[in-house]
């Protein structure tokens, strides 16, 4: 399964944060392992970089997102993506890019803890919780 992770499960993970951070952590773990494979959005890669060094400072940052780069696919933003999106009946433009660079790319899911924003999703959208539940039943 080929997945875009949105960036609020991204920062979960970078940031620790709580309560969210241990399932998004196993998600990260699969696709470590290669039981998913996990794609970022190139804004997504962007943001968490200006995010992070805000809150660890550059070199960190970088580091953070070399190990990133070292896991996960990155979906582009490009015209297309972009005009693409605009076409969309989404509330927020970045959630619309973000499905629309994840449908370019070619993922079969999309995995945020904001799935109300995502409502009109052409491809389906889980919360981390069902993402993991999906990939564990898959597997048995």
């Amino acid at each position: 399964m080929k997945v875009l992770f949105d960036t609020n499960v991204v920062l979960d993970v970078l940031l620790a944060r709580e309560p969210h951070a241990v399932v998004a952590a196993r998600l990260f773990a699969l696709v470590d392992k290669g039981e998913l494979e996990g794609v970022l959005c190139a804004t997504t890669v962007t943001t968490i970089h200006y995010i992070a060094s805000k809150a660890v400072g550059p070199d960190s940052a970088k580091r953070h997102l070399r190990e990133l780069l070292a896991m996960f696919d990155v979906a582009g933003v490009d015209h297309d993506v972009l005009d693409g999106a605009l076409g969309l009946d989404f509330q927020d433009f970045e959630d619309a890019v973000l499905h629309e660079a994840a449908r370019a790319a070619g993922a079969t899911a999309i995995v945020t803890r904001n799935g109300k924003d995502f409502g009109n999703a052409v491809i389906p959208v889980f919360d981390p919780h069902e993402l993991l539940a999906a990939v564990v039943a898959s597997s048995e």
